[in-house]
């Protein structure tokens, strides 16, 4: 049976990309520190994918096993040897920690496998895989670099699904929307993957998604918290939210079909589509949870202020993106660390100073100046 190794056996691993390799036919080694779940994975072998409908269809997964990468190195080392596909869903963060890991298993894996290794991020990050194959050549010898040539290929690719926070009590079964999409940029062809869609040109998917699906999530969830709502569907049953929700993916959406020529009407449709999913009830989805890690939501290739900044540049209107950051910047969530240091930063520095620091815009620009305006009319 082909191997797929995926790290990152959490709920999205376990119940997205590891269920479509399972589906179509990998066995898949799930690689994670989470001792337990490893555990279960390896006595179990097969858990449940629940889809969030009205008639809770489940698929089984099986031929699943799981290693620990802190505990089990050169065992991981030995499956990337003998792997067809390697795969991420761990977070854009924690790629740099297990670059060294799987720059170790490549450089074995060359010397005698001439099988070609297919190596796709799957991470909320655009260009996720450029950014993981920069950390693993951190780590690999000038010989492995120069033999990697048709034996390991890197795609960068765009994930969506929706996978809330379990109640699971243990289990290994996984809740999901019914809705994904995982498209992949190459030109190569490759062994097919049920639910892999292949482009030539990632750009306009990633960003369309990014800008549309993780912005409209982040600004429901931070106007949610703000308006002492729980869920995402219970904030979208407030249509000032629901207002203003459409208005910022306008503007995000605006940028996206100058920049890539979208048609106008296909996109506010898709629009229409995002935000239809977010109501789903069934997810249960808390906006703490979707709106957790405001530094890093923040950031300046983010889902927020990213757009914020290309709308600026295409001299397009970003106003309502300006306060969707405003909005994340009042985030003051105790239970996430992110929340709380951010608090303190705009407590000691002010807010024009932690603008500059985590999202690197300049303290004195046009958009500043109006996220502050916004953030003082709250």
């Amino acid at each position: 049976m082909k191997l797929a190794v995926h790290f990152g056996a959490g709920n999205i691993g376990r119940g997205f990309i590891g269920a479509l390799f399972s589906k179509s036919g990998y066995h898949v080694t799930f690689v994670d520190i989470a001792d337990q779940i490893i555990k279960q994975l390896n006595d179990e072998k097969h858990y449940q994918v629940k889809l969030a409908t009205d008639q809770q269809e489940t698929m089984m997964i099986e031929n699943v096993s799981g290693l620990n990468n802190s505990t089990q190195e050169q065992e991981v080392v030995e499956a990337i040897g003998k792997a067809t596909y390697l795969t991420t869903a761990i977070g854009p963060n924690i790629l740099p920690h297990i670059a060294p890991l799987i720059a170790k298993g490549i450089t074995e894996r060359v010397k005698t496998n001439d099988e070609k290794l297919f190596v796709i991020a799957c991470e909320n990050q655009i260009s996720a895989t450029d950014l993981l194959k920069g950390y693993i050549f951190e780590h690999l010898d000038d010989e492995t670099k120069a033999n990697l040539a048709g034996k390991v290929s890197f795609f960068n690719s765009a994930v969506d699904r929706i996978v809330p926070i379990q109640n699971n009590q243990g289990s290994l079964d996984v809740l999901v929307e019914s809705y994904y999409e995982w498209v992949v940029e190459t030109s190569e062809s490759f062994p097919p993957v049920e639910g892999m869609k292949i482009v030539a040109d990632l750009a306009p998917y990633i960003e369309r998604k990014l800008f549309t699906v993780n912005t409209g999530h982040a600004v429901i969830a931070y106007l949610g918290y703000l308006g002492n709502k729980e869920t995402i569907d219970q904030a979208l049953e407030d249509e000032k939210i629901v207002e203003q929700v459409q208005a910022t993916l306008g503007e995000t959406g605006a940028y996206l079909i100058k920049q890539y020529g979208l048609n106008p009407e296909e996109h506010s449709q898709y629009i229409d589509k995002i935000i239809n999913r977010f109501k789903n009830a069934y997810l249960n989805d808390a906006v703490t949870r979707v709106g957790r890690s405001p530094l890093r939501k923040l950031g300046p290739n983010d889902r927020l202020v990213r757009p914020a900044t290309e709308a600026a540049k295409a001299g397009l209107s970003y106003t309502n993106l300006a306060k969707a950051i405003a909005s994340a910047l009042r985030f003051d969530f105790q239970e996430d660390p992110e929340a709380v240091k951010l608090q303190a930063m705009i407590k000691e520095s002010g807010l024009p100073a932690v603008l500059k620091e985590v999202s690197g815009l300049d303290k004195n620009s046009e958009i500043t100046h109006e996220i502050v305006r916004q953030y003082n009319q709250k």
